[in-house]
């Protein structure tokens, strides 16, 4: 499957503040939109993209994988990514232009670009919300920042329920005012183990994982480096 041919495809660099603006970006976004279908799947799990590409081999998503196809079988579970690159359907995550952007939103601190990307990209998931509204019993996302902003006035739009997790006061537990990043890294155990309660409630479990044992700096700092959502 090509989204857009390679004769087709702008010139314009996909590694600047501007990347929500490339047209190649909003084409393969509006093709998600109107033209791509999805499966149906007892649950949609939408997690932010992440700074390796393909995002099925980043860190990040290994450790998002572990949580998901641990407690839910492959064929049960459609996973989406969002953020930066708008909406994408993990299955296309090698497609251009979603395995080709190098910029990362959260290192942009122009004020205009950031209001535009949360009016934009609630705006796609709120459209892909209803869009999908027959497609899938369950919806969670698991995102904080801006990335939660969008998706949390994506529900309202829509009015599709979807369960976000972390859970507001287990971010707020981890609120660091003089840290640079604030919310800190979505890999840590307890953000993880609201992530993984949330699937199991929908499952009838009380519980499914253990993520209470603490990760060294280094390997935490290490998970940090390879998402963009938690800079927003």
């Amino acid at each position: 499957m090509t989204i857009i041919p390679e004769d087709e495809r702008s010139s314009l660099p996909l590694d600047t503040d501007e990347i929500i603006y490339h047209p190649d970006m909003i084409r393969a976004n509006e093709w998600i939109l109107s033209e791509y279908e999805p499966p149906v799947r007892d649950f949609c799990i939408f997690v932010p993209c992440a700074k390796k590409k393909p995002y099925h081999e980043s860190p990040s998503h290994k450790i998002f994988d572990k949580v998901i196809f641990g407690m839910l079988e492959p064929e049960d579970v459609h996973v989406v990514v969002f953020g930066t690159c708008g909406i994408t359907p993990r299955e296309l995550d090698t497609e251009y232009p979603f395995m080709d952007y190098q910029f990362m939103l959260g290192k942009c601190n122009v004020a205009k670009i950031k209001r535009d990307f949360i009016k934009m990209e609630s705006q796609r998931l709120a459209e892909y919300l209803e869009k999908t509204r027959d497609n899938y019993k369950h919806r969670i996302a698991y995102c904080i920042g801006d990335f939660r902003k969008a998706m949390g006035l994506a529900v309202e739009m829509s009015g599709v329920e979807v369960t976000i997790v972390p859970k507001e006061e287990t971010i707020n537990s981890h609120v660091q005012p003089g840290k640079k990043f604030i919310y800190g890294s979505l890999n840590q155990a307890s953000y993880l183990q609201d992530f993984s309660d949330a699937i199991a409630s929908y499952m009838g479990k009380k519980l499914s994982q253990d993520f209470c044992e603490s990760k060294s700096s280094e390997e935490e700092n290490a998970r940090v480096n390879d998402n963009d959502w938690y800079i927003i």
